[in-house]
């Protein structure tokens, strides 16, 4: 698979099967089919949880989310220990271009899950931001915040 810009390189599960390549997710406990961006999705919960202490138990993958009725799935939403979303982050395979749809799709997904945090990245760009509410207002940051900094 191609390389990332991460600053860590992560050891993956990965098998064939039937020639077709799978990769083990350690959160969902099951292998999924390693397509780039799940490549790009599993290398990113790696960067959060390995390098930037994000707590395994409260981030999910492909999270479940109605959205006027219509279900949608979130790439990966991390909680605080009340359960609330701190960060959501919308995954792209590398050669998928980060553009302002992909951040309107995120916007829209957090409607409902009402994050702190956004992160979007295609494995080679990442853009994070923060959100206050209060001022109805955000503001790009210059890299993810570890966990303790939400």
């Amino acid at each position: 698979m191609q390389h990332l810009n991460f600053p860590s390189t992560y050891t993956f599960d990965i098998r064939e099967v039937e020639g077709k390549r799978d990769i083990l997710d350690p959160l969902r406990r099951k292998y999924v089919r390693l397509t780039p961006e799940e490549w790009v999705r599993q290398n990113l919960v790696q960067y959060l949880i390995v390098d930037l202490g994000y707590p395994r138990g409260l981030t999910s993958i492909e999270k479940g989310i109605d959205l006027h009725g219509k279900p949608f799935r979130a790439d990966v939403i991390v909680h605080d220990r009340h359960g609330q979303a701190v960060l959501m982050a919308e995954c792209k395979e590398p050669s998928v271009r980060i553009s302002q749809d992909t951040f309107d799709q995120i916007a829209v997904y957090n409607r409902v899950v009402q994050a702190r945090y956004l992160l979007v990245s295609n494995g080679l760009d990442h853009y994070c931001y923060a959100i206050d509410r209060d001022k109805e207002e955000y503001r790009f940051l210059d890299r993810v915040p570890r966990y303790e900094e939400l």
